[in-house]
């Protein structure tokens, strides 16, 4: 096992090293001039040439991207360009701080919701409960995630007036001032995840229900109750660990357009106004966060998986020996 973690962790960290890659290149090749981009109206040649030299702009790129990814490793994370003197670290911190709160809550629900939901289908299928609950899930995947936002907007927050629409606190609000502002948000996510994580749940139980050692119990007299707990639920959850990793690292991604469409004051909302004022220093370290949170949770998945399954150890104990 701890081989095994040990192969992991050294893969991620190979995975990490070609992703800064691609994320600095990526911001270099962006079209445009970064000085030009960051004095606006201001800009001269004297005072781009300056601004040029200042970013190191002047110096071969493959000594720029070596420079910040040992600036990076060693948390000197730059200054932002958009907000002069304002260091990227504890900009992105607290940002961060409040990008898991968001996230934390709504991957609590939708997991637990998620679970209860494709067991209880997956056990009733065929039944109104399971036509319902699988109809709700395709409408749920079918919408992007700022339709649904801009619904519960409207509904919630203009029609109903319940909840604020968008965030007018600041940042460094606490998480009492900032939580009637999650909610509406955390509601999105929370359909999104349902949506795809429940069919998941539902596919694997109705797997192994119709299993032959599931079949065996029923012969042998299992009551059908200790066949659910003991058989059906705990063989129909390992196959979805994976699937529930990839949804849950998915808010990486999906906080980005719900964080916008609230006018959250998450990493998402952040990363789009760092794009809009081209602020390359904090795109590249917000992009390199995502991939860390990202990869940290597939390595978990993993570890998880195959701690949880016995056939899988002794697979790969076998191989690992051979």
């Amino acid at each position: 096992m701890a081989s095994y973690v040990f192969g992991r962790c050294f893969s991620a960290l190979v995975t990490l090293f070609v992703v800064a890659a691609i994320i600095f290149v990526a911001t270099e090749v962006l079209p445009g001039d970064v000085a030009t981009a960051v004095l606006g109206r201001d800009a001269t040649p004297k005072r781009l040439a300056a601004l040029r030299a200042q970013l190191q702009l002047d110096r071969p790129a493959s000594a720029r991207y070596m420079d910040w990814l040992y600036a990076f490793v060693q948390g000197d994370w730059g200054y932002s360009l958009a907000r002069p003197k304002q260091a990227i670290l504890p900009l992105i911190g607290e940002r961060v701080r409040n990008t898991l709160w968001l996230s934390g809550i709504a991957g609590v629900i939708g997991v637990l919701l998620s679970l209860l939901l494709g067991v209880v289908a997956g056990l009733k299928r065929n039944t109104w409960f399971d036509t319902l609950v699988s109809t709700l899930s395709l409408i749920g995947m079918s919408l992007p995630e700022f339709v649904i936002g801009s619904l519960l907007m409207l509904l919630f927050g203009v029609i109903w007036a319940l909840l604020p629409a968008v965030t007018i606190v600041q940042p460094q609000a606490t998480f009492t001032a900032l939580f009637p502002s999650m909610i509406l948000p955390a509601v999105t996510l929370v359909i999104v995840m349902v949506a795809y994580i429940l069919r998941m749940v539902r596919s694997s139980v109705i797997d192994v229900a119709h299993s032959d050692y599931v079949q065996m119990a029923y012969l042998k007299g299992v009551p059908h109750r200790r066949v659910v707990w003991h058989h059906i639920i705990p063989n129909a959850l390992i196959p979805t660990i994976n699937a529930i990793a990839l949804t849950v690292a998915w808010l990486i991604g999906g906080v980005v357009v719900v964080e916008t469409v609230f006018n959250f004051p998450g990493i998402g909302r952040l990363l789009t106004s760092a794009v809009s004022d081209r602020d390359l220093p904090l795109v590249q370290a917000l992009g390199l966060v995502g991939a860390v949170f990202y990869i940290g949770i597939n390595i978990v998945a993993d570890i998880a998986t195959l701690w949880l399954t016995p056939r899988l150890r002794t697979q790969y104990w076998r191989v690992a020996d051979e």
